[in-house]
């Protein structure tokens, strides 16, 4: 089965490029806004002069023909400069996280010809491994000489190798003509021009980025960045409101954000249209949503806060790809929808794109590719022409039978129940049983409804026994879950993927098979009721108190009783005399908050999923790096300075234990706790 898109474009291409298009404009108008971002805008005449330096100082520094240069800048000002001069130098770039430890997992898989990056992200991104660095902010004043003029050198049939967002991420190289293909789709689908102002909430080192700046570049419209760092929610509220952004291209989760920011995780089912709230939306035209799955109630929710003429756009696209792929607008559904909480359309290809459907596999094929792309993701062609997404291969969940099933057509049903909006469905094996595990679901509230605990909230709506009673004529028993765990939001990968490995462990109680466990069942699937928050609140705001108050009493006690002396602040002399004072209350407090940890702290650290000795072993040493400074304190204090026994004793009895306890610590923080969600799948 093939759907193809209504444009035509194959064959090969001209010596045309998205370099070319946007060194057009920089010299048709040169003083138009190319990129804005506070005091770091540039026009495109001045863009394009700051690459070409930057180019040239590329060729002086050595690079080859079609040479990969691995960029990590912590400005995107900096970042798109360094883009658009590695392309024209004939070099092709891999964008990498610079700001966190992920950019040096990334660098791992490549081997590139220098890493071009800043001081401050420099320590982050070197692995060991001896390659070479470029420093942007020390070679500054070197490329600032260099001529404005673009080198001679043409670009390589490489443009990018961008990073797919999966769980294992691997490099795609994208070519010139793939780049300018899905450029061309886009400014087709999107109907850019040179008025827009597009702000794409992504991270520097995704597709959605390293890809996506043609659509502002190429058409002449402007590019919103941040000053400095990612990108945060009230941030790009504030971003899309002052700077009149016409054309935002994020994620569901994004888009929701965006869009619905009082309806949690998804848009609401049944939100009224803009209002005051949404005056930061009054220029915005479109939204694209990229990245994952969106449905139709979600999308039709997320139409209705955009003012008339609004448009929102489900893009699914690959790395492979340049982002491009198919698109869904609702204006191309033919008639009402049933259960729009079932579909998720992904709709027709790109402009000269087409899309296979061998046994059921989403293949898509580029403007002049030869060859198909396999996706490993599952879809449908529609009696009325639209693709529909069915499903990802690799999140296939077994059965402890052996049967194995998709989840993405059962949690579609699930989300037809009331109470529900997001799903999530895991096999989460059963502590100390071999081949038993649980299928757990995570859930979240409906699109514009807020999150509900149920345990204080009897009105909430039914938990796993209703489900199950609701569905169990449309989805086969085992495929429904045995659990509910709500939460606020699903978590989501960089790409914008729902990331099943990434869901909480599940409360002891829900991993225990049923026999073992008694007790009634609450509506959300645990045995009895939990305590309600202000009952949980009471007892744990009284058990504080109180052990604040031994605390005191224990501080007094042994810093006047068996240390005297210790605290006697009367012959130092103000301001000195109130600053050690604090000291001494400090280290009190960090002794009550030692005692507190040590009461409380093992159980949520279990709950982070390593193993009980490293967990007991983290929470011990936290413990004695709170309350070894107040004893330890006053112990130096009375000591005498050259009765070196005393003072060795000291060293070995607190300082040594508190370099171990550290290490410790710092094992802790930094091992992998091994997943919980061993599915077979």
């Amino acid at each position: 089965m093939t759907q193809g898109s209504e444009s035509t474009r194959s064959g090969s291409r001209t010596t045309d490029s998205v370099l070319d298009r946007f060194e057009r404009l920089a010299r048709d108008a040169p003083e138009a806004h190319a990129l804005i971002a506070g005091p770091d805008s540039l026009t495109y005449g001045r863009l394009d002069a700051r690459a070409n330096r930057l180019a040239h100082h590329l060729l002086a520094a050595g690079l080859p023909p079609g040479g990969l240069v691995a960029l990590g800048a912590a400005r995107h000002t900096e970042l798109l400069v360094a883009l658009l001069g590695i392309l024209k130098a004939g070099g092709h770039c891999a964008v990498l996280d610079g700001a966190s430890g992920a950019g040096r997992r990334q660098l791992a898989l490549l081997e590139p010809f220098a890493v071009l990056t800043d001081a401050a992200h420099h320590p982050r991104l070197d692995d060991g491994r001896g390659l070479r660095f470029l420093l942007l902010d020390e070679e500054a004043a070197a490329i600032a000489a260099h001529p404005a003029g673009r080198p001679a050198r043409e670009p390589g049939p490489l443009a990018l190798r961008t990073l797919t967002g999966g769980p294992e991420p691997r490099p795609v190289a994208v070519t010139h003509d793939t780049l300018l293909a899905a450029y061309e789709g886009w400014a087709e689908v999107a109907r850019l021009t040179p008025a827009d102002r597009h702000l794409i909430t992504a991270g520097p080192d995704t597709t959605a980025l390293a890809t996506g700046w043609t659509r502002a570049l190429c058409s002449g419209g402007a590019l919103v960045l941040p000053e400095r760092g990612p990108w945060t929610p009230d941030a790009i509220r504030r971003g899309v409101e002052s700077e009149r952004v016409t054309v935002v291209h994020t994620d569901p989760g994004g888009a929701a954000r965006l869009l619905a920011p009082d309806a949690g995780a998804g848009a609401a089912r049944e939100l009224g249209g803009p209002d005051e709230a949404l005056r930061h939306l009054r220029h915005l035209r479109l939204v694209t949503v990229t990245g994952d799955r969106l449905f139709l109630d979600e999308q039709a929710a997320l139409q209705a806060r955009l003012r008339p003429g609004g448009r929102v756009l489900s893009v699914y696209g690959l790395a492979e790809t340049a982002g491009a792929g198919t698109w869904f607008d609702l204006a191309q559904l033919p008639a009402p929808q049933d259960d729009p909480e079932r579909s998720a359309l992904i709709g027709t290809p790109f402009p000269g794109f087409r899309v296979d459907l061998p046994d059921g596999e989403i293949r898509l094929t580029p403007p002049g590719a030869e060859t198909a792309i396999p996706t490993g993701d599952l879809g449908v062609l529609r009696p009325d022409g639209l693709l529909e997404f069915a499903g990802r291969r690799r999140d296939r969940l077994t059965l402890d039978t052996g049967e194995s099933f998709d989840p993405h057509p059962v949690e579609a049903m699930i989300r037809t129940h009331r109470g529900i909006g997001g799903v999530i469905l895991r096999t989460v094996r059963v502590p100390g049983a071999a081949r038993t595990s649980r299928l757990i679901g995570y859930v979240t509230p409906p699109p514009g409804e807020p999150f509900r605990d149920p345990a204080p909230h009897p009105a909430a709506p039914p938990g796993i026994e209703g489900l199950r009673e609701d569905l169990g004529r449309s989805v086969p028993a085992q495929w429904l879950p045995r659990e509910l765990i709500r939460m606020r939001t699903l978590p989501r990968n960089r790409a914008g993927q729902e990331d099943r490995d990434a869901v909480p462990l599940p409360p002891r109680p829900a991993a225990l098979p049923d026999a073992a466990r008694g007790g009634a069942k609450s509506a959300g699937g645990n045995p009895g009721p939990p305590p309600g928050p202000l009952l949980v609140g009471v007892t744990r705001a009284g058990c504080g108190a109180a052990l604040t108050v031994v605390a005191g009493f224990l501080f007094l006690v042994l810093s006047k009783v068996f240390w005297p002396g210790a605290t006697d602040l009367s012959a130092v002399p103000d301001p000195w005399a109130s600053l050690f004072f604090v000291l001494y209350l400090c280290e009190g407090a960090a002794f009550a908050a030692g005692l507190a940890f040590l009461v409380w702290g093992r159980a949520p650290m279990l709950r982070q999923g390593h193993g009980r000795g490293i967990t007991t072993a983290a929470h011990l040493a936290g413990v004695y790096l709170l309350v070894a400074w107040w004893p330890q304190d006053n112990l130096y204090r009375l000591a005498d300075k050259r009765d070196w026994p005393v003072q060795a004793a000291l060293v070995s009895a607190f300082n040594i234990p508190l370099m171990i306890a550290g290490l410790i610590v710092a094992t802790y923080l930094t091992r992998k706790p091994p997943s919980p969600f061993d599915s077979d799948d």
